[in-house]
């Protein structure tokens, strides 16, 4: 069953890890999280509102391409910048793009995102950011640089979320009911102290790096592992991950509960269950810079004359206005919300 209640983090490891196999693990997390979450990302990509199909595009903090191979699917005349802190997600990006040959279609830089200078990104069309923004020390910095980089007409597409997955119910496993939020609220200090930007509001961010935010979708997600076979190992990788770091902050018992989920062999491995539901928030924010040129300061000039002179009934004209916007998300999406909804 997937719910579509209108209305996380994909954990990539934009910054730097512990040893190099944490990149290897961040990575398969990424290419699970891609294999889910496929239709949520290619409605998201149908609802941005982009005036025309952008032909250059940077993804910023790509991780291992999920959102690069979207969009080059997308926008078939599309090259796309793939910009990442780790040399094993590129690696993987990289070794994809040739195997569906798409090489020559795709740019990679390694960049630490948080540096104060950044190579040049050239003037794309559509800058995306999934799930990267959050885990910068100084992210209004690197907005800023968005935005001076960003074409006059071009667009930023932020995705975020509120939390890491969840996939166990309340009542499970049995014997230590509510283990996973327990599993949660033991890193979440940990996890605020290192990210403390998860979860923002991203709007007035964009607003005070001089954008204007022209549209807004929130995403709840849940998708039943009868759905999609990627939602056992994912829970299996994520809870590997909570085990991992809340090794010296949960309960005896709890790492016990956890041990036996993680292990393939116990007829109690997360694997096995039939359970499980994938659940999940995340948030979208589009934002353009201001018109600057003086073409578009007298076009803006003279809309502002027509707007004075008019009716409010002509601002649904206008096709880039909230109404209109609201009304080309229900056209896009239709049926297909995935429980999407549109706030603009």
């Amino acid at each position: 069953m997937r719910t579509t209640t209108p209305h996380q983090h994909s954990p990539h490891a934009h910054g730097p890890t512990a040893h190099p196999h944490a990149d290897a693990i961040q990575a398969q997390v990424l290419d699970l999280d891609a294999k889910v979450m496929a239709d949520h990302v290619d409605a998201v990509i149908e609802w941005m509102p982009v005036r025309s199909a952008p032909t250059r595009i940077v993804d910023l903090g790509a991780g291992t391409g999920a959102g690069t191979f979207a969009l080059l699917h997308a926008f078939p005349d599309a090259v796309v910048t793939a910009v990442d802190s780790s040399a094993e997600h590129l690696k993987f990006l990289r070794y994809r793009a040739r195997r569906d040959g798409l090489d020559d279609r795709i740019r990679t830089l390694q960049v630490d995102l948080d540096a104060a200078d950044w190579p040049d990104l050239g003037r794309p069309d559509l800058v995306w950011a999934s799930a990267s923004m959050h885990h910068l020390a100084d992210p209004d910095r690197a907005l800023r640089t968005v935005r001076d980089a960003l074409g006059d007409k071009g667009l930023f597409v932020v995705l975020e979320l509120s939390g890491l997955p969840r996939f166990l119910s309340p009542d499970t496993p049995e014997g230590r009911p509510g283990l996973e939020e327990r599993c949660h609220a033991a890193l979440e200090p940990s996890t605020s102290a290192r990210m403390p930007h998860r979860g923002s509001d991203w709007a007035p961010k964009l607003t005070a790096a001089g954008f204007e935010v022209a549209a807004h979708l929130a995403l709840d997600v849940a998708i039943d592992s009868t759905e999609n076979e990627a939602i056992g190992p994912y829970a299996l990788a994520a809870l590997t991950g909570l085990r991992r770091a809340g090794a010296e902050l949960l309960t005896t018992e709890d790492l016990a509960a956890l041990d036996e989920l993680l292990d393939a062999a116990s007829p109690h491995s997360i694997l096995s269950r039939s359970d499980l539901t994938l659940r999940t928030t995340r948030f979208v924010w589009a934002a353009r810079r201001p018109d600057t040129d003086e073409a578009d300061e007298a076009d803006e000039a003279d809309e502002a004359d027509e707007a004075d002179e008019a009716d409010e009934a002509d601002e649904a004209d206008d096709p880039f206005s909230p109404a209109a916007e609201a009304a080309n998300c229900e056209r896009v999406l239709g049926s297909r919300r995935h429980g999407l909804d549109s706030a603009v």
